[in-house]
């Protein structure tokens, strides 16, 4: 009888027969879409090692933060969506910063004032209003752009392709009569393939394409721990020297990194780029994730919008603040919940089952860190999340030059600048100049202005890079 009033009292809070679903579904999908991107739990550490965080601090706020945010969006907006930390924002923060020289600190202060703006902006409903002012082709060359930068760092990062320096002597790339280094001639070239941890890294790659095609649930995460494997009992890394251990103490205490975040510098006029940038990023990842999963679950009304989409975006914003106060990069929701919706989820419940076995796995962190040690293992799992992204330029409008210049120039300068920042910037601005000068001007909004203006800031007073 009590467990009858508990799955009566589920079903109150959660709305699941009335939207379709079931207590078994709900579970299931909650499972499924956590196989599909717990593999965040290793990528998301590894790539901002690279910006100098501490890499079982950040493990551990990476679970923590993918955990509240599930929860928050499962009781709050109860809808089928998982949040953790963003992939793109990350290689942001961590690559695309890189040359400005700026500690971690004060990139978290740069995510906590973007998720204030994000905050701000979802209750006064401005979200939408902004996100309507981007054509449907930059849109995508956003997500098309992002993801062919992950593909190139995923490449690069393990050797399949490398600096065309790489090898050379540095007499050869001197500038004569200096003592600075000039470009090599060629900028990059084919990595070492007799490497064995590149051929593991391609096998790793196949393995993980096969497996996605095949619709294998938790693809990526099988595909990193099967490399792995492999490449441990070759010899090129260690065994995990336990399964199970304890969070918040020893090299997995929080206290590097929580409360960390330098807020007073990410408020200096030269941080204003990077603010903007993050803010397009996640506020346009978030509405793409939310047409996407919605078109899936049948959220969406006669007009193709989200129904109560200032909840989500609520959560997705809340999330980002808590990101920089535990010390990772921005969050929200997540596209990989698409695979628990296609199993049949459609209530909060399914997120908070998410959610759950995120926090669980916050006791075998032995076992994750040793995978974020081999490069071989998850930059197959970037390649391949980025080729995922690809999808978005078929959806480019390539026969209206006015679409198809700022995206393509969008795509084009994230990945031969390697940053992210240019490419956003440009593309809005470029958008915006092309239709002037078309004439036609009247299919631009004032919010294209707006986001055009902020962006012209960044490479008239910012620090382009």
């Amino acid at each position: 009888m009590h467990q009858g009033f508990q799955v009566v009292g589920l079903e109150q809070m959660f709305q699941i027969k009335a939207r379709g679903s079931s207590l078994k579904t709900e579970i299931v999908g909650g499972l499924t879409t956590f196989l599909t991107m717990a593999y965040i739990i290793v990528v998301n550490p590894a790539i901002l090692a690279f910006a100098g965080f501490p890499q079982g601090p950040t493990t551990v706020a990476t679970i923590l933060v993918s955990t509240l945010g599930c929860l928050l969006m499962g009781f709050y907006a109860n809808r089928p969506i998982a949040v953790a930390p963003y992939m793109g924002e990350n290689a942001f923060i961590a690559f695309g910063l890189a040359a400005m020289g700026i500690g971690w600190q004060q990139r978290l202060g740069a995510v906590f004032l973007s998720g204030l703006a994000f905050l701000a902006l979802s209750l006064f409903r401005l979200r939408p209003w902004l996100a309507n002012s981007i054509s449907s082709s930059l849109k995508h060359s956003f997500a098309a752009g992002i993801g062919l930068f992950l593909t190139f760092i995923g490449l690069y990062q393990v050797g399949i392709v490398t600096s065309g320096a790489r090898g050379m002597n540095i007499e050869a790339l001197l500038v004569e009569g200096t003592t600075l280094l000039g470009a090599p001639p060629v900028p990059l070239k084919i990595g070492d393939w007799h490497d064995p941890k590149v051929l593991l890294a391609i096998g790793g790659f196949i393995l993980i394409c096969a497996l996605l095609e095949r619709r294998v649930k938790g693809a990526i995460l099988i595909g990193i721990v099967a490399t792995a494997t492999v490449g441990i009992l070759l010899g090129f890394g260690e065994m995990p020297q336990g399964f199970f251990g304890l969070p918040f103490c020893g090299e997995y205490s929080l206290e590097p990194i929580f409360l960390k975040l330098d807020i007073a510098s990410a408020l200096q006029v030269g941080f204003l780029p990077i603010l903007v940038t993050l803010f397009l990023m996640s506020f346009l990842d978030t509405l793409a994730t939310l047409i996407g999963v919605g078109a899936a679950g049948n959220m969406l009304d006669e007009n193709g919008n989200f129904e109560d989409v200032e909840k989500p975006m609520i959560v997705d914003a809340s999330s980002c603040i808590m990101s920089s106060l535990i010390g990772t990069s921005t969050s929200g929701a997540y596209i990989e919940s698409a695979a628990g919706i296609r199993e049949g989820a459609r209530t909060g419940l399914s997120t908070i089952v998410t959610g759950l076995l995120f926090f669980a796995s916050l006791f075998f962190l032995p076992l994750v860190t040793t995978f974020q040690k081999l490069s071989y293992a998850y930059a197959p799992a970037l390649m391949a999340v980025g080729l995922l992204m690809l999808g978005s330029l078929k959806k480019i409008e390539m026969d209206d030059l006015t679409e198809a210049v700022p995206a393509i120039s969008t795509i084009a300068l994230m990945i031969f600048t390697y940053n992210t920042a240019n490419g956003l910037t440009a593309g809005l601005v470029l958008y915006v100049l092309m239709k002037v000068a078309s004439g036609r001007w009247k299919e631009l909004n004032s919010g294209s202005y707006v986001l055009a203006g902020m962006c012209m800031f960044y490479f008239l007073f910012g620090l382009p890079h």
